[in-house]
């Protein structure tokens, strides 16, 4: 019997040229917040991953160095197509918004001082964090078929976010500990289901 690839059942880009315009076309949305963009548009709208593999793609993507959507499209573009994947949802991530902010900085270099933009950029924040709160809570209903469950998952994530906002503690260290702790949890859960089976 043929193996089948898992990538053929369900849609996904068709070249490395889709990758780059759909990862510029997602950067250019995301002022402030891309994650929830990206979720909708790769999730949602393009259906080239489900949200419990974005939920495990994205875990990936923040314990890595560097900016975690830029990650993120990296690690879908090789998904697809390999190293020029990779690459080319990088390029779509940088080129056009590099462009923007540069134009942004002379522009921002000449108005500054305005109270009017100072009001802006605060303004800005906050939608931003709203943006990434909506993103979360839109990924909840995937964590009652974790491994860990609802309950481990809102253990952890209130230990992180002790650790973190009230104890001050560096994230490097709070991702190695409580990311190990978590792993380690998640792994004896999967051994324990594939012993049962």
């Amino acid at each position: 019997m043929p193996e089948i690839d898992p990538l053929a059942a369900k849609p996904q880009p068709r070249s490395v040229a889709d990758l780059f315009w759909s990862f510029t076309i997602l950067a250019m949305q995301g002022f402030g917040g891309v994650v929830a963009i990206v979720q909708r548009e790769l999730v949602d709208k393009k259906q080239w991953m489900t949200r419990a593999e974005f939920v495990e793609e994205w875990a990936v993507a923040q314990v890595m160095p560097g900016p975690n959507v830029v990650n993120l499209a990296m690690i879908i573009g090789n998904r697809f197509f390999g190293l020029a994947g990779a690459l080319s949802a990088l390029a779509g991530m940088l080129c056009f918004p590099l462009i923007v902010l540069l134009l942004a900085v002379i522009l921002y270099a000449q108005v500054a001082h305005h109270p009017g933009v100072a009001g802006a950029l605060r303004g800005m924040s906050a939608v931003a964090a709203g943006m990434i709160i909506a993103s979360g809570l839109r990924l909840l209903p995937v964590l009652r078929t974790h491994p860990l469950g609802l309950p481990g998952a809102a253990v952890i994530t209130l230990l992180t976010l002790v650790a973190i906002a009230v104890l001050r503690i560096p994230l490097v260290y709070v991702l190695l500990l409580l990311g190990s702790v978590s792993m380690a949890l998640v792994y004896r859960q999967l051994k324990r289901v594939a012993e049962r089976t």
